[in-house]
């Protein structure tokens, strides 16, 4: 009976001491597990922190595909285009007072020329000239210009053009022109109807 109540005892006491243990590997101050673990090296080509990447850089030996720009951006104009040749470039002046001339021509069927001069009493330089060249589809395009003291003037086959006016319309005009014509003249349109109503008086 003795012996009982001594290990009942023994067990109460041991059951009240605190119970000390090792923490398992990889757990946190206080004995919580942690799902970090022990820090490893981070795994190659990751980024600082260990965060994983997928870049890898250029090896030093590898270049710049051709045709590509600074950087090694691909571009569109490494091709080199075919060189046009000119077959007339013809140059004259400016002169002190605005007198100019050039003519060139190159060889895909571009024309261009152009002259200018002094006009009037300002001296203001009056210019003329064109161009022409031809579509893709075989089409040319004649220019010509005229640039005074009237103002630009264009004409070409490709400019689009108003339709004609009405038969009324022109008939309109002639009327306004015909009046501002004997207006100027002194003469007055006449006023009185051409026709006057015929009346009987009854006696």
């Amino acid at each position: 009976m003795l012996k009982v109540t001594v290990l009942c005892v023994v067990a109460a006491v041991a059951a009240g001491l605190p119970q000390r243990y090792a923490a398992p590997p990889g757990s946190a101050p206080g004995g919580i597990s942690s799902a970090f673990g022990q820090p490893t090296l981070p795994p190659a080509g990751s980024a600082p922190g260990g965060i994983v990447s997928s870049f890898r850089p250029p090896s030093p030996s590898q270049g710049p595909p051709p045709g590509s720009a600074p950087g090694g951006i691909s571009s569109s104009f490494g091709a080199s285009a075919p060189l046009v040749p000119i077959l007339e470039d013809e140059r004259e002046g400016p002169d002190q007072f605005g007198n100019y001339k050039f003519n060139f021509e190159t060889g895909n069927g571009i024309i261009r020329y152009e002259e200018g001069f002094p006009q009037g009493e300002t001296g203001a330089v009056a210019s003329q000239g064109g161009w022409s060249f031809t579509f893709p589809d075989g089409t040319p395009a004649v220019f010509t210009f005229v640039a005074d003291a009237n103002g630009y003037r264009v004409e070409s086959d490709l400019l689009p053009t108003p339709h004609p006016l009405p038969a009324h319309a022109i008939a309109q005009i002639e009327k306004a022109r015909q009046e501002d014509a004997a207006a100027a003249s002194g003469g007055r349109p006449s006023l009185v109807p051409q026709h006057r109503p015929a009346y009987s008086v009854a006696n």
